[in-house]
């Protein structure tokens, strides 16, 4: 496989799993939707010319996870989906991070703040309706704002194409999770729906996208 239909493959599975939202098509949603990361997983795989970030792998394997289980409705299964979501956000920040160059704790400090306030005013506008949700949706969504902190950290610092991809790629993650927040706790809307696939699948690509480029740089 090359990667022009390693490409085509993403593309088709994500349209696929979108119509399924918009015509509400469930058993598109069960069939493509676990597919995302499996076949972006293929893309990166036939797209490296180095060795495999096994950090970035992980990373989404666990997003695959985290697809998979808030594919079924229930506690259990959204706990499980967020916790899978956490991991790949260390995992995310972790591949991050391995790309900084000497960083002083001050400007990641600094840098964090605005994510910060961001992460404060969503849960504050939340609270109501999380109910016993609102522990694990707060560590969340800190992990979120770390995710985008250490980015723009990385662009901050490097002002490389692969940095402001990524950094990018965490804004996008970051817009998806608000929606999905809103959309279940707040008012749910299938407008929203759509749009936290979209932002999603345009995330994980972005993300998939400055990994290449670090590799290619």
């Amino acid at each position: 496989m090359n990667k022009k239909i390693a490409l085509l493959i993403f593309i088709i599975v994500a349209s696929l799993d979108m119509l399924g939202i918009v015509f509400k098509i469930e058993i598109l949603r069960l069939v493509f939707k676990p597919l995302i990361l499996l076949s972006l997983i293929a893309l990166y795989k036939v797209s490296t010319r180095k060795q495999i970030n096994k950090i970035y792998v992980l990373a989404m394997v666990f997003s695959f996870l985290g697809d998979v289980f808030l594919l079924f409705e229930g506690e259990l299964f959204f706990m499980l989906g967020l916790g899978s979501f956490l991991i790949a956000h260390l995992f995310f920040i972790k591949v991050v991070i391995a790309w900084w160059k000497e960083v002083k704790l001050k400007k990641v400090l600094i840098t964090a703040i605005p994510f910060g306030i961001l992460v404060a005013g969503l849960i504050l506008f939340l609270k109501d309706d999380l109910g016993e949700m609102l522990i694990p949706v707060i560590v969340y969504a800190m992990v979120i704002g770390a995710f985008g902190t250490v980015a723009t950290v990385l662009y901050k610092q490097q002002k490389t194409t692969h940095a402001l991809t990524m950094m990018l790629g965490a804004f996008v993650f970051m817009s998806s999770d608000t929606i999905l927040s809103v959309n279940l706790f707040y008012k749910p809307m299938m407008l929203f729906n759509i749009l936290v696939m979209i932002t999603y699948v345009l995330a994980q690509y972005l993300i998939y996208k400055a990994v290449i480029l670090k590799e290619e740089s």
